[in-house]
């Protein structure tokens, strides 16, 4: 590929967000509605809520909100009134968690199950039956057995976090040439060896792109399941800025959650190519 190439992508790109860009604040300043400024970015910017801007925030709105943000993202003025890099740290702390329990769960079966035909078809029906069940269905039961939202958010965490990587893990260890498996056991390599040392490298992209999926939907799980629970997290801080009537805040946070889920997956999908060797 040429320089030339390298560059034509990104250069489409930022030509696209432009052009957004530039019709979002045509669309907003076009408006011409008489509403007063929003309240919550007013208070935010110093300013004084004036008549006759339009109640969708432009972005050169969102900008001043952005950086606002930036300038003070972990500030503590009472218990609903947290910084975005706090609520952020709270989001992105329930996620490790929960998708780490997941990994120590999902992969080991899904190695049993890539390895034993038998135990595959013992364990796929209940796989097939647990896997379409929205991961925000488990929420109530989780709030009545363990009684605490911040777990039970983990725990949910956990559970649509499971179903990719173990599917996954399943299906790349099963796809492991055979040819190699029977060079291992020509040269008498045990199972426990040889499931380091030839399936797991083998299998290691197939897990891997479970793991970006899982953690995907564990990203787009834990805002949803903190605006259902509150108290903290970038989920309840959308819905408390709502509450606020807080447009800009609303869109801010829509784009921090974008560019975080994107720089998630991007650390999986590097971490992939790591292991992404071709025959």
């Amino acid at each position: 590929m040429t320089a030339r190439e390298r560059l034509q992508a990104p250069l489409v790109s930022l030509l696209l967000l432009l052009v957004l860009l530039a019709a979002w604040h045509i669309a907003v300043s076009g408006g011409g509605s008489a509403q007063e400024m929003d309240p919550e970015y007013a208070k935010l910017m110093g300013q004084t809520a004036t008549a006759g801007k339009s109640a969708m925030p432009g972005p050169i709105d969102v900008a001043k909100t952005i950086w606002g943000h930036l300038k003070d993202p972990f500030y503590v003025k009472g218990a609903n009134d947290k910084g975005i890099g706090i609520q952020l740290a709270y989001s992105i702390g329930r996620v490790a968690i929960g998708f780490g329990l997941a990994v120590l769960f999902a992969i080991p079966i899904g190695f049993l199950i890539g390895m034993s035909p038998m135990m595959n078809r013992a364990l796929n029906p209940f796989i097939q039956l647990m896997k379409p069940v929205s991961p925000l269905a488990w929420m109530p039961l989780a709030l009545y057995t363990i009684k605490d939202s911040s777990i039970s958010a983990i725990f949910v965490i956990f559970i649509c976090s499971i179903w990719p990587m173990l599917i996954n893990t399943a299906f790349g260890v099963a796809s492991v040439r055979r040819e190699w498996l029977n060079v291992a056991r020509t040269l008498e390599v045990g199972p426990i060896r040889r499931a380091f040392t030839v399936i797991l490298p083998a299998a290691a992209p197939t897990i891997l792109t479970g793991m970006r999926i899982s953690i995907g939907i564990a990203w787009l799980v834990i805002v949803a399941a903190e605006m259902l629970v509150g108290g903290t997290g970038i989920g309840y801080f959308v819905w408390n800025e709502w509450n606020n009537l807080s447009i800009t805040n609303v869109i801010t946070s829509i784009l921090v959650i974008g560019v975080v889920g994107m720089v998630l997956d991007q650390i999986l999908a590097q971490a992939q190519r790591l292991v992404t060797f071709p025959e």
